[in-house]
């Protein structure tokens, strides 16, 4: 297993080599709850939210 996650103040680290790329999305409301969008081609797939202090824009 070559997975790997860090989190330590200030600094992230995330390490897999089945990664296939890292996505950015801004969290919507919908309802009572919240969605980020992502691509259909994730369906099933394993994924992490990193939450931020920065709001988005």
């Amino acid at each position: 297993m070559g997975r790997k996650i860090e989190l330590k103040k200030g600094k992230l680290i995330l390490t897999n080599n089945r990664i296939e790329g890292f996505l950015e999305r801004i969290v919507n409301p919908i309802g009572t709850s919240a969605k980020a969008d992502v691509p259909r081609r994730y369906l099933g797939k394993r994924v992490y939210v990193i939450i931020t202090k920065d709001k988005g824009s």
